[in-house]
């Protein structure tokens, strides 16, 4: 709306996965101007979340408890970002995460964490790869190919990892092209190494640990 580029509402992609999901995807209907236009549009989903998912993850986790072994009960268990074990320690120091309860307040904060990691891969129309191209243009094809051939060994450690790199290799790798040779800026700039370290503190390699113990 601030730039005037027309586009979709949200369409939600359901999908048969633990959190019901694979998020959502706007479509452009007018076209993009310049660089500095698509890294605002690219930028402000991810900062917003983030934004609002803080507090939710602080009053989740103050609604948190700490249960000796909860972790192993289940038939699965959950990897836990880097922002979300700062808080723990923070919460409940010298306690291992596979003792803490959580409050489904502070497991909606993790499932927004994980879905502002995934948003910002650098890869495709995704914010991630929107800004990579704002910032690289076409050295976004190189940034998006390495990050898909790195999933291929976190594939070992949670298979999922090797889908997302099948879907990304044949639909990931290409960006549409805006024609625009200015750059985008100091205060820009420093927004894009401020969505590095949210990506870096949001992203959980094994989300999803499944139990042996429990037969699964």
């Amino acid at each position: 709306m601030w730039h005037g580029v027309r586009a979709s509402l949200p369409y939600f992609l359901p999908a048969p996965t633990f959190i019901g999901t694979f998020g959502a995807f706007i479509r452009f209907r007018s076209a993009v101007a310049d660089r500095r236009q698509l890294f605002d549009i690219g930028v402000a989903g991810p900062l917003a979340g983030f934004v609002f998912l803080i507090p939710a993850l602080g009053i989740g986790l103050a609604l948190s408890r700490v249960v000796p072994g909860i972790g192993g009960m289940g038939a699965i268990s959950f990897g836990t970002p880097l922002l979300m074990r700062w808080a723990e320690s923070f919460v409940f120091p010298g306690v291992s995460p596979a003792d803490i309860s959580l409050h489904p307040v502070a497991r909606a904060a993790w499932v927004g964490l994980l879905a502002t990691a995934l948003n910002l891969l650098p890869v495709g129309q995704l914010d991630g790869g929107h800004l990579v191209y704002a910032v690289g243009g076409e050295l976004h094809r190189k940034v998006a190919l390495t990050a898909i051939l790195l999933m291929l060994p976190l594939g070992f450690v949670y298979w999922p990892w090797w889908v997302w790199a099948v879907v990304l290799f044949f639909f990931g790798r290409k960006h549409f092209h805006v024609f625009d040779a200015e750059g985008l800026g100091k205060g820009r700039l420093l927004l894009f190494a401020l969505t590095i370290l949210i990506f870096a503190v949001s992203f959980i390699a094994s989300p999803v640990q499944y139990n042996s113990a429990q037969g699964v």
